[in-house]
C-alpha cells in the first residue's frame, strides 16, 4: 500500500456542514474511492484554522489518479465547492505532504 497525506481547507462556519455530508458519503462515491484502491481513508479538521488532513491509503499511484477523472467525483467537487477551498475545476486545493516518518 502508498500512503497518501494531504492538507485543505474548509470554509469556517461550514464545519458541521463539512461533517454531514460525509457522514452521508454517497454510495456511488464510496463504491468509485474503493474501486481506484483507496483504504484507510480518513480526514481530520483543526477547528482553529480550518485546516482538513486528509489520509488515505492506495493500491497504485495509476489507478488513483483516474478516480478524479470519474463522473462521480466531478460531481462530488461541486457538491463540496460552496463550503472548501477549490481550484477552478473545482478540484479541492490540496497540498500534498512528504512522509518524514513511519512506525508500523
Amino acid at each position: 500500500m502508498i500512503r497518501k497525506a494531504s492538507v485543505m481547507k474548509v470554509f469556517e462556519g461550514c464545519h458541521e456542514e463539512y461533517k454531514k455530508r460525509h457522514d452521508e458519503l454517497w454510495p456511488e462515491m464510496e463504491t468509485e474511492l474503493r474501486n481506484h484502491g483507496a483504504h484507510h481513508y480518513s480526514i481530520f479538521l483543526d477547528e482553529k484554522t480550518n485546516n482538513l488532513f486528509a489520509y488515505v491509503e492506495i493500491e497504485s499511484e495509476e489507478k488513483w489518479s483516474q478516480m478524479s477523472q470519474t463522473a462521480i467525483c466531478q460531481k462530488w467537487w461541486v457538491y463540496m465547492k460552496d463550503i472548501m477551498e477549490t481550484n477552478p475545476d473545482n478540484s479541492p486545493v490540496a497540498t500534498e505532504l512528504k512522509p518524514v516518518f513511519y512506525l508500523d
